[in-house]
């Protein structure tokens, strides 16, 4: 059911997630191909926001940082995996794998590939301020508007 925590947690998350996004693109390689990296992390915002941290919400403003903060790993954690089966995905339509189970363990690969690009101070720090801010939004869209 469509609620106002609902909607502002998709908000809050996918705006984080294109911020994120635009925080790591200076720091992937040179030549990166980047596509609809942006608009795809702003959807899987959007997805773990409504599904995940809407509904968490009505309790202290305390549980709301920490379900925001469960929403931020949950929304890093998606990320990793679609981007990772996207890079798998692409590798296999070039025919660079020759069994399935070979084509699977390389999206874990690609994810921890592409995480060691979030170890950076700013993304880090985007990320738990992010995890706060969605959390106090969220509880309080949840308080004002009930």
């Amino acid at each position: 059911m469509p609620t106002t925590n609902r909607l502002a947690a998709a908000i809050c998350l996918a705006i984080l997630g294109a911020v994120i996004a635009e925080l790591v693109k200076p720091l992937m390689p040179e030549g990166t191909g980047f596509g609809h990296f942006t608009l795809t992390s702003a959807g899987i915002g959007v997805v773990v926001g409504w599904f995940i941290l809407g509904p968490r919400v009505g309790g202290t403003y305390v549980n709301a940082i920490n379900s925001g903060i469960t929403s931020v790993v949950i929304l890093i954690v998606v990320g990793l995996f679609t981007f990772g089966a996207n890079e798998m995905l692409r590798q296999a339509l070039r025919h660079r794998f020759d069994d399935p189970m070979v084509a699977i363990k390389s999206i874990l690969e690609e994810a921890i590939d592409y995480a060691q690009y979030l170890l950076d101070v700013k993304v880090i720090a985007t990320l738990v301020v992010g995890a706060i801010v969605s959390g106090i939004v969220t509880e309080f869209s949840y308080r004002r508007w009930r």
